[in-house]
């Protein structure tokens, strides 16, 4: 019965058209599917995801960007408490929370937006406003806002690229909203360089970091539990999928797992 109801869930969410509408589809499972279900069919959903099938590391893209969206936060608890209580191991490395002792650094310096060369600071209006607009050489310096809100709309901008993305996703230090604004993103969460480059970000937050870590390939997790950078916790966590991945799943690194 737990075997349907999860291929259920894969198939339901493969077929929705659009990262943006697979998102919405599953924050509405988590709503009207009773918890003890949907946690028993996400726990053999992450399975499956590690030893290598690929519809279901293609649904689990589409849950991590909805569990780390910001509106799903009584849900994840949810399905954490349900996790505690039925020993489900898979799902509780794709929900695990941060660490108490956990804290992302502060900055040293207080944020402050970039000079957009027009002889002024501009308000946080005007900001998002020039985040519409097409111009590369504003595109540039909109990158380096440090207002999520701002980046949030610039993420919209069908003028920005991966690499743009992947620059701000590296940039250290760094916010860690801004950040999570970038994990969040249904555009741009499901590509494998911004995920790998976000987790390699020491400021990134662990609740963000933790899901996608589970959607890493073999070489991915090697990369990221060997980077003295990174937070000992999400290292460790890596390490954990690591020994999960079955002998024959090879990843395009095509590498033997030691």
């Amino acid at each position: 019965m737990h075997g349907v109801l999860d291929e259920q869930l894969v198939r339901a969410i493969v077929g929705v058209q659009g990262s943006s509408l697979r998102i919405e589809y599953v924050l509405d499972r988590l709503v009207v599917v009773p918890i003890d279900h949907l946690a028993l069919a996400l726990d053999r959903v992450a399975q499956r995801a590690e030893q290598g099938d690929e519809l279901a590391k293609e649904a689990l893209h589409a849950v991590a960007a909805a569990l780390g969206s910001g509106r799903a936060d009584d849900a994840v608890q949810r399905l954490r408490e349900e996790v505690a209580g039925a020993s489900l191991l898979n799902l509780e490395r794709f929900l695990r929370a941060p660490p108490a002792s956990h804290r992302p650094r502060e900055s040293t310096k207080p944020p402050r937006a970039p000079d957009y060369g027009f002889g002024r600071p501009l308000t946080l209006g005007e900001r998002k406003s020039l985040a519409r607009k097409h111009d590369r050489d504003l595109l540039e310096k909109l990158l380096g806002d440090p207002h999520p809100d701002v980046i949030r709309g610039l993420l919209r901008n069908p003028r920005l690229t991966e690499d743009d993305l992947v620059r701000l996703a590296a940039r250290r230090p760094a916010r860690p909203e801004i950040l999570a604004e970038i994990a969040r993103s249904p555009r741009w969460s499901q590509r494998p360089r911004i995920r790998l480059t976000l987790l390699l970000n020491p400021d990134v937050p662990l609740e963000i970091a933790t899901p996608f870590a589970g959607l890493l390939l073999r070489h991915e997790l090697r990369l990221v539990a060997l980077t003295t950078h990174v937070p000992p916790a999400l290292r460790a966590l890596c390490m954990e999928h690591l020994s999960r991945k079955y002998p024959h799943d090879v990843d395009d690194d095509d590498t033997p797992l030691q």
